[in-house]
């Protein structure tokens, strides 16, 4: 039986420390290797200067250390939206998202090869769940985005600041590796994303959402709501069905009392759905009472899914009457719908 060796990308910097360790040399070396690949976003080992030969050997020898490949990349006409579809080991592949805004870029990525969730107006739902995504393989998106971003021409755009787990799965479905990847993501010696920048995107899985607050993990909070009813939000998110919304109201505030911070609603507007006065105001009253910012979303098209998107006279108008319940929101700017890079276009069959 053949024993898969750890890949180098999904350890943490005192799990790649306590590795070397094991090898004989002194763990001060961790740090070189450390800072090669996620700080210098290098996947050249033989290149790190200062390392015993020995331990370069090891690395070699005792660690996957291959990014993964882009099998295809598409690219915006609205010239801010770059999408990878990258492959794994085992044949399947996943989509990444890179996009630049004024003054940062942002990475949004995939925690899962297709999804479980079911989401009706989701492509990725409609591909059906395939396998949990490895910590290693959540951490390569992110690392191939920051380097595709640094060979751009240099602009005050370059940067990487900001991770959305918003792409093809269900973070809290893969809550260990996706963490852990978190966590790898954040260290200061590597990419050192701030935890406030890093966002986890969830339909409402409330295991998860109580054990973020248990375990105090320092990223943000978004919860994909798109209904203020039990029987509007199971028509759309079919998990609504496990975990009721009262009980995930009942998380939440958990979530926002124990953190003492606020959770991101997202809720995508669908025309003649979701989108009226009446869904406004029950949107309103569940949440006036909550630590809540709603990110609005006009619905982006996917095969599966016959919906139209709310028109934005109608969405300023559901923003105006959220307004008057206290409730802060944003109407999210569209990025390359173009090339199907959208929330909830993403899916790796095309």
């Amino acid at each position: 039986m053949t024993v898969a060796h750890p890949h180098l990308l999904g350890l943490s910097r005192a799990a790649l420390s306590d590795l070397i360790r094991l090898w004989g040399f002194k763990p001060v070396h961790a740090q070189r290797v450390w800072r090669h690949v996620h700080a210098h976003g290098r996947d050249d080992v033989d290149r790190i200067t200062g390392l015993p030969g020995g331990l370069i050997d090891r690395l070699r020898a005792g660690t996957a250390l291959a990014w993964l490949p882009v099998v295809r990349e598409t690219v915006s006409s609205d010239g801010f939206t770059r999408k990878f579809l990258l492959g794994l080991d085992d044949g399947r592949q996943v989509e990444t998202v890179l996009m630049r805004y004024a003054g940062r870029v942002t990475a949004c990525v995939s925690t899962q090869a297709g999804c479980a969730m079911g989401c009706v107006f989701c492509a990725t739902g409609q591909m059906g769940f395939e396998r949990h995504l490895t910590t290693a393989e959540i951490v390569a998106q992110v690392l191939h985005v920051a380097r595709a971003a640094h060979s751009a021409p240099r602009t005050p755009h370059s940067a990487l600041r900001n991770v959305v787990l918003m792409g093809m799965g269900e973070p809290l479905h893969n809550y260990d590796a996706t963490i852990a990847a978190a966590q790898i993501l954040c260290d200061t010696a590597g990419l050192a994303l701030s935890p406030s920048r890093l966002t986890l995107s969830t339909v409402g899985v409330i295991p998860g959402i109580i054990r973020l607050a248990d375990e105090r993990q320092p990223l943000s909070l978004a919860v994909s709501l798109h209904g203020a009813t039990q029987e509007t939000r199971a028509a759309i998110v079919p998990v609504a069905r496990t975990w009721p919304l009262g009980d995930l109201m009942d998380a939440c505030r958990y979530y926002c009392d124990r953190m003492d911070r606020h959770i991101f609603y997202e809720w995508t507007l669908i025309d003649g759905t979701n989108d009226c006065a009446e869904d406004a105001h029950a949107l309103g009253a569940l949440l006036r009472t909550q630590r809540a910012h709603v990110n609005l979303i006009p619905l982006n098209p996917t095969a599966g899914y016959d919906g139209t998107p709310t028109h934005i006279k109608a969405a300023r108008a559901f923003q105006a009457i959220l307004a008057e319940y206290g409730l802060p929101s944003t109407v999210r700017q569209r990025r390359g719908i173009d090339i199907a890079a959208g929330c909830g276009q993403l899916a790796a069959d095309r």
